[in-house]
């Protein structure tokens, strides 16, 4: 009596390793999208703290009488400024500058949003930035 050998995998083996293999390239696309949502909200995040310190290093240059009188058309300022980044016709972030003080003594906030909260109030943003999804949020105070 002569017996066969197999020499090769079966079709149902076969199967058994494309399902294997395609379960772990799922796990691996799914944390390539993590990764990319991730840098994304970073790069966000700082573009947002940079536009933050642009603002209050603006304030900073400011003499006292021009905070006291903060913001002034004449000069061209905004406490509340939709920001268009690349330029390309949409709204990127929204700025909500506040300073409050007087005499020598400046207290200044200025609050970073995302494009998607251009609808609410700025003081609806400044009371609850964290409802609002706040990007930045940078506190300071300037004394003359």
């Amino acid at each position: 009596m002569m017996r066969c050998r197999r020499a090769g995998s079966s079709f149902i083996e076969a199967i058994i390793g494309m399902a294997i293999l395609g379960i772990a390239l799922l796990g691996l696309a799914q944390l390539f999208l993590v990764s990319i949502a991730s840098n994304t909200r970073g790069a966000g995040i700082g573009q947002a703290t940079f536009l933050a310190q642009q603002a209050v290093d603006y304030v900073r240059t400011l003499t006292n009488d021009e905070i006291a009188t903060f913001p002034s058309t004449t000069r061209g300022e905004s406490a509340d400024e939709t920001l268009d980044m690349n330029q390309d016709g949409t709204p990127d972030f929204r700025r909500v500058t506040r300073i409050q003080g007087t005499g020598y003594s400046w207290a200044v906030q200025v609050l970073i949003f995302p494009a998607s909260q251009l609808t609410p109030t700025a003081e609806a943003l400044a009371d609850d930035p964290a409802g609002h999804k706040a990007l930045a949020v940078m506190n300071t105070v300037i004394g003359r």
